[in-house]
């Protein structure tokens, strides 16, 4: 049986409760209260991640973390803390599961604190890269993934609210309409109506409660195309983890990925062009300027990237985009952009070879957009030298000491 008691008024009840909730409204539209809620949020959460990892040394390192005026901020600009839950990301029993550490990323994930819900989005490449080579290679006997599938099911949940159900659109101008800025002063008499052309970029999304093999490319991309929103906020080492894996995942290392790296002047009718110069030092560190321009693939064994997988359009799209910003973006650092360019050689070889045409126009475009970029900061950096040597030094002049006796 129910009871259901209904309150007066007037009753000292209901005026303690309104003083209640009046209280507590006025805490959360306080700044300071507000701030101090997220501050002891982001420490909590850092405190209960030091008691999953078993290192002593990185306990006491995000214990220093904690204690910072911005936890979260600083835990998410952590190399080391970085490196320490990559290692234990990519252990070979890691994503099952009860697995602690994607437990402790699914419920960070769900705070309303951005900086803890970045922390997160921060290892979506580690995660989606880790996740994508083992389902590609897994057999009937493999562990199970549930743990990487329940934060990357986190992630689409709540960008499956964000969009309420809309698609992503973007209007395509018209372009036998004139632009703006060259309308003609004299309309002609029979204009054509314009013509609204609505391009798709994703179609609505659907709830999911479990990953299926024909939803998992959809999933992962929808993650990866939120960890882009937030990508200038990103670490250089989360971007780093997202281009290697990209680079496996095309599985090409055929020499048609070096196809436009080829420079047509190197030689003449099978002659090399030998050219001396007399500058001398002055010339070598022109050379070695303009030799860290170049594209240098990362060899050192940082662990394992995953290996070759299917790469569906709603899977390359947000992994092209994360890839444009690494290659453009003028704050990336060199590493970064190198590795990028590797990757989107390579996944302009599988494209060539699976012969998917939009896949062949994204990455030819970023190729020469980056090579275009490369030559002409290397154009610069010579003809930056170039004048250093034309411009005489001037002698310093002796300085005078007054000395008063």
């Amino acid at each position: 049986m129910e009871f259901q008691v209904k309150q007066v008024s007037g009753s000292p009840s209901s005026s303690s409760s309104a003083d209640r909730n009046g209280n507590s409204n006025s805490n959360s539209q306080d700044p300071m209260h507000s701030w101090w809620e997220s501050i002891s949020k982001a420490r909590a959460r850092i405190h209960v991640l030091s008691s999953i990892l078993p290192s002593p040394s990185l306990s006491q390192s995000l214990s220093s973390l904690a204690d910072s005026d911005r936890p979260a901020r600083s835990l998410l600009q952590s190399p080391d803390a970085y490196d320490a839950l990559s290692f234990f990301l990519s252990s070979p029993d890691s994503g099952s599961g009860p697995d602690p550490l994607c437990q402790w990323l699914y419920e960070t994930f769900q705070s309303s604190d951005p900086d803890l819900r970045l922390v997160v989005l921060s290892f979506v490449p580690l995660i989606s890269g880790i996740y994508l080579s083992r389902v590609a290679t897994a057999d009937s006997h493999a562990a199970s993934l549930a743990g990487f599938e329940a934060v990357l099911l986190a992630i689409y949940a709540s960008e499956l609210k964000a969009r309420a159900g809309k698609p992503l659109s973007i209007s395509i101008p018209d372009l036998s309409q004139p632009s703006l800025y060259h309308t003609p002063r004299s309309k002609p008499s029979s204009v054509a109506p314009a013509r609204q052309s609505v391009g798709l970029v994703s179609p609505p999304l659907e709830p999911q409660t479990e990953v299926k093999s024909t939803k998992r490319a959809c999933i992962v991309g929808v993650a990866l195309d939120c960890y882009y929103k937030q990508i200038s906020q990103m670490p250089s080492w989360s971007k780093l983890d997202l281009c290697e894996f990209a680079a496996a995942w095309a599985g090409q290392n055929c020499p048609c990925k070096a196809e436009f790296d080829v420079d047509e002047h190197a030689e003449i009718d099978g002659f090399s062009e030998v050219r001396v110069l007399d500058e001398g030092d002055e010339i070598e560190g022109c050379v070695e300027e303009m030799g860290k321009l170049g594209i240098v693939e990362n060899s050192s064994n940082s662990g394992f990237k995953g290996g070759r997988i299917p790469l569906p359009w709603e899977l390359l799209q947000p992994t092209l985009r994360i890839i444009g910003h690494c290659l453009l973006a003028p704050l990336n650092s060199q590493d970064v952009k190198d590795a990028a360019s590797v990757a989107v050689r390579c996944l302009y070889a599988r494209a060539s070879h699976d012969l998917v045409p939009q896949a062949i126009l994204a990455t030819r475009s970023l190729v020469q957009l980056d090579k275009r970029t490369r030559e002409a900061a290397q154009a610069a950096a010579a003809a930056n030298a170039a004048s250093n040597s034309n411009t005489p030094s001037k002698a310093k002049k002796p300085e005078i000491l007054l000395v008063s006796k």
